[in-house]
């Protein structure tokens, strides 16, 4: 087992740390399943294995920890000319040092490493004899909040590494890239409103599990403390930690000037976005390790590193009033309209506050009229952060009691308001039939929410169902629906009519279920009528359906309503089909045995019906460029993936002609 344990963790260490896989992933499942088997059998889990990533248990409260070295903040350079006073301390340190001290061999002229700054959550990990013994936050800097159990759910962070010889501290970052946060917030019941939020908050919750779900990523960055290894550089210091098997992040620059600094900075700040995760500035440090041995701290910082601030994407303003909107499922969000202001590019005016928790956390019950802080990251709705002050000196933000649209008395589930009411209240009525209607779901072209709203009020379309017995004589008398547009539409929605099973589950908006879990069902259950049988005591037996899920699934198709609402669907022609996708027959073909990413919008097939040609050419799609991806197909607008395929030279496709090209075998 300890020889298996070692191979899986050599492999892991290749694919998400190094990007340069050596086995297929099926190869890779049978070592990983023959690890389970053999747990299975003798009962015994070593502490280090990797089956022991993903925690199942729900832990009760987290265990404050004490860090063997202090983590440092680090004092702030908003401009180039805060970075030549810190330059210039930093030599008068080294001329005074060298003065006092002519016994002693000279401090070297200084030089300099810059590195990324990330804008996610710290990390202080322990490795004591090799194997992690304990993951923390940062805290206050002396005592964080332990969180093994989540750490250990990030695959690119080792469970034990070659070093033996004493115990270490490693700091790094946790994060959700860019690319992953995209993905998740595809298929999300819930989405997830900003990278780092969605890192920290996974990183603090108390169900690893759903850390898990996350997909978490972290770069390690320096060593805090270590009762025997010593470096005489920060190049040392790097290579120890890749020879480790850490995650090191691939931008690490050295200069011997503070003049290339100056330039790198902007250079760097000009291309902050095209990076697969959030930065907010650069951290600048003297590389030699001596130097920073005699330079020591003040209070609070390291006077040998200071953190290169890049243009604020934060800032401060009025804020004016909350509204509620009700999305689909009934769910109340409160959203804020502020007095405008310029942010990061664009003109502010509307802020998202989440829910009532996020309210009472960040004190801004008694908060309009004003000052809050508000961030914006990429873009992301902008939030806000919270008050200027203390005081509870504004007008009181009203929780609603009954729902604004419906006036049905509204229900408290955690820290979110609920309208009951999901068969008479428009905006969630509208909201469903939008869902249903929606790319990702039955793919109605020209359907908006405009004309859900449209369709509600003059043709009582109140249901799905209901958009299968419009007819054109009813369309054409619609304003702004003239032939054209309604045939156009009656067109769609019997084109709709043939979509996969998989769609049609996730366009009936059953709760609790995304794009990942239609599919699971759709593949193992097949049919319609095979699913709505099935207990859910058998639901429970597939791949990440919990009892939570599957109850949603039986109470769904046994409630009257929404069982009457499929059946008139089928009644009117829809006959939701398993596409089984068949062997590939050119394994020439270019695609065949490829990687790939789309990204971005294909205005002539679309990114699902791609995704589909390409499997059944043979090649993987994925949703994450990294170096063995082999092509990005970029689409209009496309963004932070198409970035990332030019930063690592993989090969892009952004003729759509050419790809058609392609898959025909042209």
């Amino acid at each position: 087992m300890k020889r298996l344990i070692e191979e899986i963790s050599g492999h892991n260490h290749a694919y998400y740390t190094l990007d340069q896989p050596v086995l297929s992933d099926k190869e890779y499942d049978e070592l990983y399943d023959r690890l389970v088997a053999m747990e299975r059998e003798t009962g015994i889990v070593l502490p280090h294995s990797p089956t022991q990533r993903v925690g199942g248990e729900l832990l009760d409260d987290f265990v404050p920890h004490r860090h063997l070295a202090r983590l440092w903040s680090l004092d702030k350079a908003q401009n180039q000319e805060d970075l030549l006073v810190w330059h210039a301390r930093v030599l008068k340190l080294i001329n005074d040092y060298n003065t006092k001290h002519p016994e002693e061999e000279p401090l070297p002229a200084p030089s300099y490493v810059v590195e990324l700054k990330f804008d996610g959550l710290s990390l202080n990990l322990t490795y004591d004899g090799g194997r992690l013994v304990q993951a923390s936050t940062r805290g206050n800097g002396v005592v964080g909040e332990g969180i093994l159990a989540q750490v250990k759910t990030i695959k690119s962070i080792p469970l034990e590494i070659p070093y033996k010889e004493g115990i270490i501290e490693v700091q790094g970052e946790g994060m959700m890239f860019l690319s992953v946060f995209e993905e998740y917030n595809k298929t999300a019941i819930e989405r997830l409103k900003n990278a780092r939020n969605a890192a920290a908050g996974a990183l603090r919750n108390k169900n690893p599990k759903m850390t898990a779900e996350r997909k978490l990523n972290a770069f390690i960055y320096n060593i805090g403390y270590s009762d025997n290894i010593r470096f005489q550089d920060h190049q040392e210091l790097v290579a120890f930690l890749r020879d480790n098997r850490f995650k090191v992040n691939p931008y690490i620059k050295f200069f011997d000037s503070i003049e290339e600094v100056a330039a790198e900075l902007t250079h760097l700040e000009s291309i902050r976005h095209t990076f697969d995760y959030l930065i907010d500035g650069a951290v600048v440090k003297l590389a030699d390790m001596r130097t920073r041995e005699v330079f020591g701290y003040t209070d609070k910082f390291p006077r040998w590193a200071v953190a290169f601030k890049f243009e604020a994407e934060e800032t401060t303003t009025i804020l004016e009033s909350v509204t509620w909107e009700i999305g689909r499922t009934g769910k109340l969000t409160p959203v804020a309209t502020v007095e405008a202001v310029d942010l990061a590019g664009v003109t502010v005016q509307k802020c998202t506050l989440n829910n009532i928790g996020d309210i009472e956390r960040k004190r801004l019950k008694f908060a309009l009229g004003t000052s809050v802080f508000i961030r914006r990251s990429n873009d992301v709705i902008p939030e806000i952060l919270g008050k200027v002050t203390n005081e509870d000196d504004g007008a009181e933000i009203v929780v609603p009691l009954v729902c604004p649209a419906c006036v049905t008395e509204l229900e408290q589930r955690g820290a979110h308001l609920f309208c009951p009411n999901r068969l008479g209240c428009k905006p969630q009525m509208i909201g469903r039939i939008a869902h249903f209607a929606s790319r990702d779901a039955m793919d109605i072209e020209t359907f908006s929410v405009m004309t859900a709203d449209q369709l509600y009020d003059h043709l009582d379309v109140h249901d799905p169902a209901d958009l299968y017995d419009l007819q054109f004589e009813d369309l054409i008398k619609l304003e702004r629906f003239g032939d054209k547009k309604a045939k156009k539409l009656l067109e769609a929605l019997e084109k709709s009519k043939g979509r996969d099973l998989a769609s049609f589950l996730f366009a009936l908006g059953i709760n609790n279920t995304g794009k990942t879990t239609t599919k699971v069902l759709a593949d193992h259950f097949g049919s319609l009528d095979a699913l709505m049988a099935a207990s859910a005591e058998e639901l429970t037996t597939l791949p990440d359906i919990g009892g939570i899920v599957a109850d949603s699934i039986v109470s769904f198709f046994a409630d009257a309503t929404m069982r009457r609402s499929v059946e008139r669907m089928q009644a009117a022609g829809i006959n939701p089909i398993v596409e089984r996708a068949a062997a590939p027959a050119n394994t020439d073909h270019v695609f065949y045995g490829k990687t790939v990413v789309l990204t971005g919008t294909l205005s002539t097939m679309g990114r699902d019906e791609a995704a589909k040609k390409l499997e059944a050419l043979g090649a993987k799609v994925s949703g994450s460029v990294s170096k063995k991806t082999d092509f990005v197909i970029a689409g209009e607008a496309a963004g932070s993936k198409l970035a990332k395929a030019r930063e690592l030279g993989v090969a892009v496709i952004d003729d759509e002609a050419e790809l058609v090209r392609l898959l025909e075998g042209v």
